[in-house]
């Protein structure tokens, strides 16, 4: 069984800069190594009425987390 890693910062502002350059998601999953469905996941939770912003997702990640333990 795999273990997943959660995405990072630096990753959060390569998906916002390929989504901002009209990358689709599953070109920036290639790009990224990751799943396109992580990649999807990412940018429906985290996107807010000024679309995805990857500062406001890593806070928002972070209060996920802090809220789960």
């Amino acid at each position: 069984m795999k273990n997943y890693t959660q995405l990072t910062e630096a990753e959060r502002n390569q998906i916002y800069a390929l989504k901002q350059a009209g990358h689709q998601k599953s070109a920036i999953a290639l790009q990224l190594g990751r799943h396109r469905s992580t990649i999807g996941r990412e940018l429906q939770r985290n996107c807010g009425e000024r679309g995805y912003r990857p500062k406001q997702a890593q806070q928002l990640s972070g209060q996920r987390r802090q809220e789960k333990a």
